[in-house]
């Protein structure tokens, strides 16, 4: 499962990592990034394939999308907001089943955070080892709200952790290699060999402190790594 993330980056920067991807609409975030502590149901810049703009403009672009997959057939007020959608079965999930099949998307970020089950576990931040950007795979849908507004919205796809990852959780995010970037984004109906665990060598993580799991919390001290071996770490 995949809770949080981090973009450490402005704006600008990341957008510059991501070349192949027009920059899009997405001004209204600027002022939102860096971001050291994300959680769902924040706005973020993600990459689609433009079919909203112009049905005749299908390369990649930027986009602004709230991180909670509502279906355009779901009503207002679901307790469980779908954060994630499980690799496994994706492609026949109702829930997740068309967008899967021609609204895929990435999510460019630094890293993201994850602990093991249970009270008071030990939170780790997870990023790259060259600190380098790199993009999830994700799905997206437009919800249209009562009021009127057309809200996209997105959900990280998930499958099994791999060795690093298995240390505090059964499951991890899908990390896509820069290669297969515009395949995941193409219209192949099922690429389904591209949702498998990122190679944990190229990985790496720390220990961070629990002031991750509190929304008010939103500092670079974030991610910054703590000595479990100290007495008391600050959690607020």
């Amino acid at each position: 499962m995949c809770r949080r993330i981090y973009i450490n980056t402005s704006l600008d920067e990341m957008v510059g990592s991501f070349p192949f991807a027009e920059r899009g609409v997405i001004g209204s975030l600027g002022d939102r990034l860096p971001r050291y502590n994300g959680f769902p149901a924040q706005a973020y810049p993600i990459i689609i394939r433009d079919i909203i703009r112009s049905p005749n403009v299908t390369g990649p672009v930027f986009a602004p999308a709230r991180w909670e997959l509502l279906p355009p057939w779901m009503k207002p007020g679901r307790r469980q907001p779908l954060i994630n959608a499980r690799c496994e079965g994706i492609a026949t999930d109702d829930l997740f089943q068309l967008a899967y099949r021609s609204r895929r998307c990435l999510i460019p970020l630094n890293g993201f955070f994850d602990w093991p089950a249970g009270k008071n576990s030990q939170p780790f931040a997870i990023s790259m080892k060259d600190g380098s950007p790199f993009a999830l795979a994700g799905v997206w849908e437009i919800w249209h709200h009562p009021a009127g507004l057309d809200i996209r919205n997105f959900a990280i796809v998930t499958c099994a952790a791999n060795k690093m990852m298995a240390k505090i959780q059964d499951r991890m995010p899908v990390i896509l290699h820069r290669k297969d970037y515009q395949r995941w984004l193409s219209r192949e109906p099922n690429p389904s060999d591209l949702m498998k665990p990122f190679d944990a060598e190229a990985m790496t993580m720390w220990p961070i402190a629990r002031r991750v799991s509190t929304v008010r919390n939103v500092g670079p001290e974030v991610i910054n790594r703590v000595d479990l071996s100290a007495k008391m770490v600050p959690q607020d």
